[in-house]
């Protein structure tokens, strides 16, 4: 992670994207006197995440763009709100409270100090909150968390598929040596539990080597590593972190092939460490990367007609490309809303019972298929193993999803402690 890893002032990342306020499109045909939905994007533009929440949210807006060009959510433009809180709580619980106040319907933070700070408001207020690749594993319990979306794979879900493919590829595990390098901090930290009952259920022999936050520094981590003698590794990092540490893995004469990542890999982290040095890596993908049918028709009436939001060469990115999925699910939720509560506007209620409508959406293929229910707000913990070969990602498994039972009691467990520790 870094500071400032664009070394870009507030006013030059809120500025430049047109950001603000609202990201409307003058070129929409919604019908006159329809009241505006708005979703708040309040993120982490200058301190900590600013590696993924720039192209992250510009995939929100130039998405949002596009439905507001094509008649907005049932003739009703959307607003979207977007304010940077530095990964600060206390910053984004003020901002929260504006964008509450202003009428705003759903949520999203991108930071999970800030997101789990917002939990308790969020359930109290009823605006249910988005929490793609980030926040509470136990979040995935609807129950529990009524108004909490993470509507991807968490991280359980994620390092649970990425050892399903080592299972695979090894032909099992018992005995195997899987070594977890992590930033040491509660991201680091968040598989740990699932990976210690797989080892326990599977019979491999895992061991955990965290690293100093930011990420810069990993030599003597990755020397523990190396005596450690692993058959598969993973790696649990985000930012400038993740070159780090496959350039050290290789550095000690770890193969590349034997590396797998969380989410938190793209195609600039490949650049960093050497395309072809990358060759083999391999990652947990919840989305396509590239021109899919949604991002074609951003560039098509969007981008080329100059009012994107962000630099064009990360149209299509991991990063922009997930926040395009989540913007297409929360405008999912608010059209099935719509069309079951015949409002006139949209309430933070209605759209928790639109998401939880969602049935077999897969963003125009942008995404695995998933279906969102009262019960799970995850979806499935759908997803998979993509590879890197030298220019691109390429898919070496199908969209599929692993150990949920596992996942689920993680889940239910943590749930149920924070229903104990939050009784009014």
């Amino acid at each position: 992670m870094t500071n400032d890893l664009h070394a870009l002032t507030r006013r030059d990342v809120l500025g430049g994207m047109g950001a603000a306020a609202l990201a409307l499109s003058g070129t929409g045909a919604w019908a006159q006197g329809k009241d505006p939905i708005k979703f708040a994007t309040l993120m982490d533009f200058t301190k900590i995440y600013t590696f993924v929440s720039v192209e992250y949210n510009q995939g929100e807006q130039d998405y949002i763009k596009l439905v507001n060009a094509e008649g907005g959510i049932a003739g009703h433009p959307v607003e979207l709100i977007v304010k940077d809180h530095g990964s600060e709580p206390q910053r984004g619980i003020a901002l929260y409270n504006e964008a509450r106040d202003a009428g705003a319907v759903l949520v999203d933070f991108l930071s999970t100090p800030v997101s789990n700070a917002m939990v308790p408001r969020v359930l109290k207020d009823h605006i249910p909150m988005l929490t793609l690749a980030h926040g509470r594993g136990d979040a995935v319990d609807g129950k529990v968390f009524p108004y909490v979306f993470p509507a991807m794979a968490n991280y359980w879900s994620q390092a649970a598929l990425l050892i399903q493919h080592i299972r695979d590829h090894e032909g099992g595990l018992k005995g195997k040596k899987i070594a977890h390098v992590h930033i040491d901090t509660p991201f680091g930290r968040e598989p740990i539990p699932l990976l210690k009952k797989l080892a326990e259920k599977e019979g491999f022999d895992l061991q955990m080597f965290p690293y100093p936050a930011p990420g810069t520094e990993q030599a003597s981590t990755w020397t523990s590593v190396r005596r450690f003698k692993p058959d598969q590794v993973l790696i649990w990092g985000a930012g400038p972190g993740q070159a780090v540490s496959v350039r050290t893995a290789i550095s000690n004469g770890i193969p590349v092939e034997k590396i797998h990542s969380v989410i938190w890999m793209t195609a600039t982290d490949t650049a960093a460490i050497g395309a072809k040095e990358s060759i083999g890596l391999k990652r947990f993908s919840g989305v396509d990367d590239g021109d899919v049918p949604i991002v074609k028709r951003i560039i098509e009436k969007v981008v080329d007609k100059g009012q994107g939001s962000g630099d064009k060469s990360k149209v299509g990115g991991t990063y922009y490309n997930v926040g395009v999925a989540g913007m297409a699910i929360a405008v999912e939720g608010a059209r099935l809303a719509l069309k079951k509560a015949a409002a006139a506007k949209l309430t933070g209620q209605e759209l928790k019972g639109g998401l939880e409508s969602i049935k077999a959406f897969n963003a125009e293929n942008m995404m695995p298929s998933i279906t969102l229910t009262p019960d799970d707000h995850q979806g499935g913990g759908w997803g998979r193993v993509t590879m890197w070969d030298g220019t691109q990602w390429k898919p070496v498994s199908d969209w599929t999803h692993a150990y949920q039972d596992v996942v689920w009691e993680l889940a239910r467990e943590s749930a149920a402690k924070f229903q104990a520790e939050n009784k009014a």
